[in-house]
């Protein structure tokens, strides 16, 4: 058996303990310390694993101290681009949350430190390594184009969650911070181009920082003909009808995630992204006298992966990567083009212009 690759996890939140148990289950890891300002955030998440890691509250001395082989970042994202350069210089490999970098710049120097140490970077969209929805994508593929991209997920958040929300939103808005995940999918399942970018949105609350907003809904063209838009907000205001909403079109039918409903999930349950139950595919064949002629079909889901077993998922990708030195040119490239793409919807916000992308 390969020696275990050393990680030190910094973060100790949701995501952080979450991929922690990953880690602690996984044999080819071994936790050499977790890293959290928060003495009690680190306390949680070691009671979580059963097992006193030596715990840090200063990420540079923790890597000095520790020398990791792997880091696992999973804080806020002001601090990824600084965090993971520091872990590339030290020779370490590193799994990063989305998204990458507060802006294209900083996310493309985080993959150019990658390039040049020779190690591994995989950032954390965990829509990838969903079952469902990659046959969601999968089956989107096959409605002919344009694709008509239809979703969205907004969040009724209070307390403890709307905290959260408001913590982010201190670097980045919903539509960035979320919307890295719906347009990389997009991107997947139109294979095309994006060509501009459009956003509308409101600040609903004076809780935010200055110039922030926390509603927002971006659209995107693709140079095949397909279109998408995506449309997120956060907060104790938000309408819990039509929360979840993931619909893709095309001309011969339509796919939609059905497995979630109003009832079915809080609006502030951050896991909802990764919830579905069943695909309904739609057929758009017509008889002779013009009336459809097949039923729509019901693709069970039933039996996936829970948030904690998808971050098991997340990690067995990255060790994978690492022991059989996979080549993740194309992973990282799609980690920063899905973020062009939701920071040029920030733009068009903000200025109220569509904007163009780069070919």
């Amino acid at each position: 058996m390969p020696t275990p690759i050393r990680i030190l996890v910094v973060g100790c939140g949701h995501m952080g303990k979450s991929h922690a148990k990953a880690y602690h289950a996984l044999p080819g890891f071994e936790i050499v310390g977790v890293v959290s300002r928060g003495e009690k955030s680190r306390r949680d998440l070691l009671d979580a694993l059963g097992v006193d890691y030596p715990q840090f509250s200063d990420y540079r001395e923790a890597l000095a101290a520790t020398k990791p082989d792997a880091v696992s970042i999973n804080t806020y994202p002001d601090t990824h681009a600084d965090y993971a350069s520091q872990a590339f210089a030290a020779g370490c490999h590193v799994f990063l949350e989305k998204p990458v970098a507060p802006t294209v710049a900083e996310a493309e120097a985080v993959v150019a430190a990658a390039e040049r140490s020779g190690k591994k970077l995989v950032v954390g969209y965990i829509l990838r390594v969903h079952p469902t929805w990659k046959k969601f994508i999968e089956t989107a593929q096959t409605l002919g184009k344009p694709l008509v991209m239809r979703m969205n997920l907004n969040q009724q958040s209070s307390a403890e969650q709307w905290k959260t929300h408001k913590s982010l939103m201190e670097s980045m808005s919903p539509i960035v911070d979320c919307g890295v995940h719906y347009v990389d999918v997009m991107c997947q399942m139109t294979r095309s181009r994006p060509i501009r970018v459009s956003a509308i949105g409101a600040r609903l609350t004076e809780e935010l920082v200055p110039g922030m907003y926390n509603y927002g809904q971006l659209q995107v063209a693709f140079a095949d003909g397909s279109v998408g838009w995506y449309e997120a907000g956060w907060g104790p205001m938000m309408s819990e009808v039509a929360f979840f909403v993931k619909d893709v079109i095309g001309p011969r039918g339509c796919v939609s995630i059905a497995g979630v409903k109003e009832g079915d999930a809080a609006t502030d349950d951050i896991e909802a992204h990764t919830k579905a139950a069943v695909l309904r595919l739609h057929h758009a064949d017509l008889k002779p006298d013009g009336t459809f002629a097949r039923k729509d079909d019901l693709i069970d889901c039933a039996g996936e992966p829970d948030h904690d077993g998808l971050c098991l998922l997340e990690q067995e990708f990255f060790l994978d990567a690492i022991q059989h030195d996979r080549d993740l040119a194309d992973h990282m490239a799609d980690a920063v083009n899905s973020l062009r793409i939701v920071l040029a919807a920030d733009e068009s916000f903000r200025t109220g212009r569509t904007i163009d992308l780069p070919g």
